[in-house]
């Protein structure tokens, strides 16, 4: 049996897991409010959002997600909607949430999901918080004239070759990328810029993406990844340097909000696992602007987005844009740190309200998302559980994401997190005490 006692590590650089045209667009950021007021753990939707009390939200899901579980479906309830939860994996979401209205149905297809709304009760919004389901939510909630995002914008978001070649097309957001065909033979592509990025063209969470140095080790990789994704495309594009970061955006194509963004400590190369957030309520200015720029190339900005970018001598680079909010309970921590009702509003923009010009965000404040990961395949033999703790003015939560008993393989991904610690503050190096402290009191057994 092998023990793997976690420590904090070293600062470095869902697994499945339009609208109207915009008009003249507001970038905003949260106005200031005493960092003494501590949000409620789940804040209230916004004072005047309309009359939506009793109107019908479809949800479309795959598998159970802590961003749809403890928040759309806690904000849907405070709103007073009414939800159908649309999925191909019914059981497990009835299991989560007992009484939820859970129909079946191939969420992947648009045409099933349409036939599957129009058997039931009309709806007054159809949204999704998958990466995988934008494109077919978009085209679902356009069919019955519903706000939605621009579906070519959601595809554009989610096709990785897609999205490099409308940001190429600007002219400022060029990277060297080739795409490769499902049936195209990986030794007979040219123009491969090595060191690259090697990725499944619509992948997620870091899912068979691997650094690549040359051209054997490509054509190694392109084998594997083929051997688990039979049918899949790939894209290699150009390895970019840099700082990595997020941008947080949330908007109802009149105006966008800037919520935040991360600063994201990275796994050593090869491979690209999130090992930590740190929240930046400001990026400098020079860099929003770029990513803004990327965003309203690729016309989004309807709805959450989480874009991942570097920045490399003062540029940023978009890595990807995730058109959705960023998950692994990145979202839960920004709803606290802010003591925004950020699901409601998300909900809110799809059913037609428009956003306040003023969020009320909280600033001052301070957070960190540790992801404890598994660096062997085996059986969890021994774990921490739950915790929710206040240590001095921080408040932490772990969440363990495997079961004691659970036997996995090494996957190279956030598939590997064992669990989630998040932490908020009234600074940073509270935050980071407190977070530091409680990795060093843990251990995680796995057998091989």
């Amino acid at each position: 049996m092998q023990t793997m006692q976690t420590t904090p590590s070293t600062d470095r650089t869902e697994p499945v897991d339009s609208t109207r045209p915009p008009g003249t667009t507001t970038r905003t950021t949260p106005s200031p409010r005493p960092p003494s007021e501590a949000p409620a753990p789940l804040p209230g939707p916004d004072p005047d959002p309309g009359s939506v009390s009793g109107l019908h939200l479809y949800l479309l899901a795959l598998n159970p997600t802590d961003a749809v579980s403890e928040g759309y479906l806690p904000a849907a309830a405070q709103l007073g909607l009414d939800v159908t939860l649309l999925t191909d994996q019914p059981e497990a979401h009835r299991a989560r949430h007992p009484g939820l209205t859970v129909l079946h149905c191939d969420v992947r297809d648009h045409h099933a999901v349409i036939s599957t709304i129009s058997a039931h009760r009309a709806p007054d919004a159809v949204f999704s918080n998958s990466d995988h389901l934008q494109t077919v939510t978009a085209l679902a909630a356009d069919y019955f004239g519903l706000p939605a995002k621009d579906w070519r914008a959601a595809l554009r978001a989610k096709d990785k070759a897609q999205m490099r070649r409308a940001l190429a097309a600007t002219g400022d957001h060029r990277v060297h990328s080739v795409e490769l065909a499902a049936d195209q033979d990986p030794a007979a592509l040219t123009g491969v810029p090595y060191p690259c990025v090697l990725k499944p063209r619509e992948g997620v969470a870091s899912e068979d993406v691997v650094h690549i140095g040359d051209e054997a080790a490509f054509l190694r990789h392109c084998a594997e990844i083929r051997a688990r994704r039979p049918g899949a495309a790939l894209v290699a594009e150009e390895y970019l340097p840099g700082e990595l970061g997020t941008l947080e955006t949330l908007g109802d194509g009149h105006r966008l909000h800037i919520v935040g963004g991360f600063r994201t400590d990275l796994s050593p190369l090869p491979y690209f696992i999130e090992e930590r957030l740190t929240y930046v309520p400001a990026h400098p200015a020079p860099v929003v602007a770029q990513v803004l720029a990327a965003l309203d190339a690729l016309g989004v900005g309807f709805g959450v987005c989480h874009t991942e970018f570097v920045v490399h001598h003062g540029r940023a680079r978009i890595i990807e844009v995730n058109y959705r909010s960023i998950g692994d309970q990145g979202d839960l921590i920004l709803q606290r740190l802010l003591g925004i009702p950020l699901f409601a509003h998300v909900l809110l923009v799809h059913l037609g309200r428009r956003l306040p010009a003023d969020l009320g965000a909280r600033t001052g404040g301070a957070a960190r998302l540790d992801y404890p990961v598994a660096d062997r395949a085996g059986t969890l033999t021994a774990a921490p559980g739950p915790a929710d703790l206040t240590l001095g003015d921080v408040t932490l939560t772990y969440r363990p994401a495997r079961a004691v008993g659970e036997r996995h393989p090494l996957y190279r991904t956030n598939r590997d997190y064992l669990g989630t610690v998040r932490a908020t503050g009234p600074d940073q190096s509270a935050v980071d005490r407190a977070v530091t402290g409680f990795l060093a009191r843990q251990s995680w057994e796995i057998t091989p």
